[in-house]
């Protein structure tokens, strides 16, 4: 892997040389160096299949520590707000001062976590494990996110896309595994995806030496700071709709990503590992939308994706709390298509808004992203409580109306069209 990184870097760069600088951002190659990609993509299949099996074991640790909903909202809590407060800022100090070699130590903070939470004798244990997963986040998502877009070649689109799926491939394949081996084995099961966190540091530590000799790690000057035909006042109203769109995507995937297996235990009376089967589907279903959605984008628009994702998804969402199993079934894997396409849109969209600070905008996204998961489970948990899982639903079905507010987001891939 590290040869064939190391050939596309140096056909890569060789080709950026020779091309006229004006079309390309900064630091970009002008092909698509699909190597790493693909490895960026891998290693975010590990880093989040690891995140998503901790969601998925909820159950097994329900029972054995006797957690309440809201404890076990405070589980995703902490872990979020780790990674959604540190993820700007590494973002913001990378942007000035490269990384290359970070993401292997974050990757060694998850691995940290892991093993603790595979041995965690108390609920204060397994808060200080989601930590450390938290904190591996806050700098692999920011990093890997500017390493995809520095083997773009310009295709954004299909970069931030092909990076994505594969941590919603990796989100998939969490509760799979755990319905496989740890519900099975018990909690020191955990330590066996040990394997897993130990073969993403040395893919990582691959990439780290592609990225260390890339054109972007050097200082640039004179870098745009706000889309040249924008204001400043637009663009800060444009990025607070981003805002606001994010919200209610991943609000709504809160509801899912940790009580979808209680609610189908409640409602349909399904066994841990079926509800933990239609998990995976579901997630499954997010990674194929995620790839979807990228691609598109570079064609049709980022907006036009983002209005169809968001608010397209809401017939099917306000269905979901009356459907039958067999249904509901269906509906959770159309709103996982539908939903997911949206964010490699919002990414790229923000980060032609604020062009020179990649690393600072991913960093923003993913960790308000990760922090509204957080705050969502935390806020959803004490709600269910209170009333019932079924209820929840009922709430979040009208989230992705907020959609509507995609109106007020400025058209500016026309306009950059029309100043080339």
């Amino acid at each position: 892997m590290e040869t064939s990184i190391r050939k596309n870097a140096l056909a890569g760069d060789a080709a950026n040389t020779a091309a006229a600088p004006t079309q390309q951002a900064p630091g970009a190659v002008s092909r698509t160096v699909y190597s790493v990609l693909g490895a960026i993509s891998f290693s975010h299949l590990l880093n989040d299949m690891i995140q998503s099996l901790i969601l998925a074991i909820y159950p097994m640790l329900k029972e054995n520590f006797s957690l309440s909903f809201a404890q076990i909202g405070l589980i995703t809590l902490t872990y979020q707000i780790t990674a959604s407060l540190l993820q700007p800022l590494v973002g913001f100090y990378t942007d000035k001062r490269p990384q290359p070699y970070s993401l292997p130590v974050g990757m060694g903070f998850t691995l940290t976590g892991l093993l603790l939470m595979s041995i965690a004798p108390s609920f204060g244990v397994l808060l200080a494990a989601a930590a450390l997963v938290g904190c591996g986040s806050s700098v692999f998502h920011p990093e890997s996110s500017r390493v995809a877009r520095m083997a773009s070649g310009g295709r954004y689109g299909l970069a931030q896309s092909l990076f994505q799926v594969g941590g919603n491939a990796g989100s998939s394949l969490g509760p799979l595994l755990a319905a496989l081996i740890v519900i099975p084995h018990g909690q020191r099961s955990i330590a066996w995806f040990s394997v897993a966190a130990l073969v993403a540091i040395v893919v990582l530590a691959n990439i780290g030496r592609w990225y260390s000799r890339h054109p972007a790690t050097k200082k640039k000057k004179g870098t745009r700071a706000l889309h040249p035909s924008l204001p400043k006042s637009r663009v800060a109203f444009a990025i607070g709709v981003l805002v606001l769109l994010v919200f209610s995507k991943y609000f709504y995937l809160a509801s899912l990503n940790s009580y979808f297996t209680f609610y189908l235990i409640d409602k349909f009376h399904l066994s841990v590992q079926a509800a933990q089967i239609h998990l995976f589907v579901f997630l499954a279903a997010v990674a194929a939308g995620t790839i979807i959605g990228g691609p598109i984008g570079d064609r049709i628009g980022r907006k036009y994706v983002i209005w169809v994702s968001i608010l397209g998804v809401a017939p099917f969402t306000l269905l979901l709390p009356y459907a039958n199993l067999l249904w509901t079934g269906v509906l959770t894997v159309i709103i996982g298509v539908v939903l997911a396409s949206a964010f490699s849109a919002i990414i790229v969209y923000a980060q032609e808004l604020i062009p020179g600070n990649v690393g600072m905008v991913a960093g923003l996204f993913f960790g308000f992203a990760f922090g509204l998961g957080g705050v969502g489970a935390a806020v959803l948990g004490d709600l269910a409580d209170a009333t019932s899982i079924g209820y929840v639903y009922k709430v979040c079905s009208f989230l992705p109306l907020i959609g509507i507010i995609t109106m007020f987001l400025p058209n500016i891939e026309q306009k950059r069209h029309a100043h080339a």
